[in-house]
């Protein structure tokens, strides 16, 4: 299957304006070329004419004859021009000099008399430009040829296209600029559009504004807005029956834990059904967490947020009670769990600060290796709450600071858990308008988890906009 070759919008409009507006320049030049030296030639073709009709007052017609009344003084004039020394000739109609330089080419004249005919030759191993006339002298046909180099015409000529090569290389950069700076502004609210789409978190399914676009860009815009629509509708199924399922699947779980429980008690002296009611035991618990985590991943959206009753909570007492339900975990490991906890106020969802605060907990306790301490503060000052869980563990490594709180990622696979826990906490503090910060223990060893909610304790997703 052949891969289809990709195409650039921009390259594309740089090539269907450059091109035409480079041949335009061509044609163009080609235009002010001889508009500009037609007209040079035509006078200096003026000139040489002056001077041919400038010798026929001079001829006369005697005794049958034409002679020609041509002083050195006068001859000497005439053979002066304004740039190059003129040449000259008369002949009879039998082709026989009259007068002038005997070494001048054959002449091309008009069968009209006094019709003035110009051309190129050669003579004296030069090229020459040449005007004839062919008038009548009494009774006798007389043809004058005049004469000069090509050099200042080739000079002259020469200056015009050099003018006309920086003139039009000018006006091909310009343009070209011009087209290159229209092509980007035009391109630019694909740019917006792209950087605003950049700057999004992964799970903002929210509608593209159409209000800056430009007017072209609607129909895409209306295009992706439907398909994000429809995305919505399906993200918000799958949300709901996650939420759906795991509501539904802990009432089950907890029977199901309690009859593990009263068999625990039941066969506690028989060493292998204990054993094996014991792995069953450990699964259910870990079928339970996973559960509540799904539930609390589910209330954790954005959309699902706003719609919640917002409270006053103390987080202190919150702490305080999560805290009790890990000093099993923590004592399995013989991990010291502590707490500092001061008067400590937020505007907020209890249940969802709750399952923050039981999964940075349990993060802490389920990564600390055994005689390990973890400890969990809250504190306000200056009107800013803060909760503090440091963990004296084999902390985060640079490279994996930002990976620890995405969905499903998890630092190490002897550790069990789904990876949901650090993005629980991640959008639970961000429907709260807190911020995390993630910081090296005492003496570089650990982790410090901060979460810092805003000076007026207000969520921002509650906050009118």
């Amino acid at each position: 299957m052949s891969i289809p070759m990709t195409t650039s919008i921009r390259l594309s409009l740089l090539k269907w304006l450059i091109l035409p507006l480079l041949i335009i320049n061509v044609i163009a030049a080609v235009l002010i070329y001889r508009m500009a030296w037609e007209p040079a030639n035509n006078a200096f073709d003026e000139g040489l004419t002056d001077t041919a009709w400038a010798v026929v007052p001079r001829l006369k017609q005697t005794n049958g004859q034409v002679m020609i009344d041509l002083p050195p003084q006068a001859e000497q004039v005439l053979r002066v021009g304004h740039f190059d020394p003129i040449y000259f000739v008369v002949r009879d109609n039998t082709g026989k000099t009259i007068a002038g330089d005997g070494d001048f080419p054959s002449l091309k004249t008009s069968d009209k008399l006094d019709y003035p005919t110009a051309y190129d030759g050669m003579m004296r191993s030069g090229g020459i430009r040449v005007i004839t006339l062919k008038t009548m002298i009494g009774s006798e046909p007389v043809s004058i040829g005049v004469a000069e180099t090509l050099r200042r015409r080739h000079q002259i000529r020469s200056e015009i296209v050099a003018a006309l090569l920086v003139l039009e290389g000018l006006l091909a950069l310009m343009s070209m600029a011009i087209v290159w700076l229209a092509v980007s502004r035009g391109l630019h609210p694909l740019k917006k559009m792209q950087a605003a789409l950049d700057s999004r978190n992964y799970n903002d399914l929210s509608l593209i504004a159409p209000d800056f676009l430009a007017l072209e860009l609607r129909p895409v815009v209306n295009a992706l807005n439907d398909l994000l629509g429809r995305v919505q509708v399906g993200a918000a199924a799958q949300r709901d029956f996650v939420a759906d399922i795991a509501h539904q699947l802990r009432t089950p779980l907890a029977g199901l834990k309690m009859q593990i429980e009263w068999l625990q008690q039941r066969y506690a002296t028989e060493a292998e059904t204990s054993h094996s009611i014991q792995l069953m035991m450990s699964s259910t618990e870990r079928l339970i967490r996973q559960t509540n985590q799904f539930l609390s991943l589910a209330r954790a959206e954005s959309s699902q947020f706003e719609q919640t009753h917002l409270e006053q909570v103390e987080l202190n007492k919150l702490v305080e009670e999560s805290v009790q339900h890990f000093i099993e975990e923590a004592d399995k490991k013989n991990i010291d769990l502590g707490f500092d906890l001061h008067t400590s106020e937020v505007t907020g969802n209890r249940f969802l600060l709750r399952d923050m605060i039981d999964n940075l907990i349990d993060n802490a306790i389920r990564y600390s290796p055994p005689q390990a301490s973890v400890t969990v503060s809250c504190r306000q000052e200056g009107g800013r709450v803060t909760l503090i869980v440091e963990d004296s563990g084999p902390g985060i490594a640079a490279s994996e600071q930002e990976l620890i709180f995405n969905r499903f990622y998890r630092i190490s696979d002897k550790t069990t858990g789904s990876g949901l826990g650090l993005s629980i906490v991640r959008d639970i503090a961000k429907d709260h308008g807190a911020e995390i910060k993630l910081a090296a223990g005492a003496d570089g060893k650990g982790t410090v988890f901060s979460v810092l909610f805003p000076n007026d304790s207000q969520p921002a997703s509650a906050k009118p906009s």
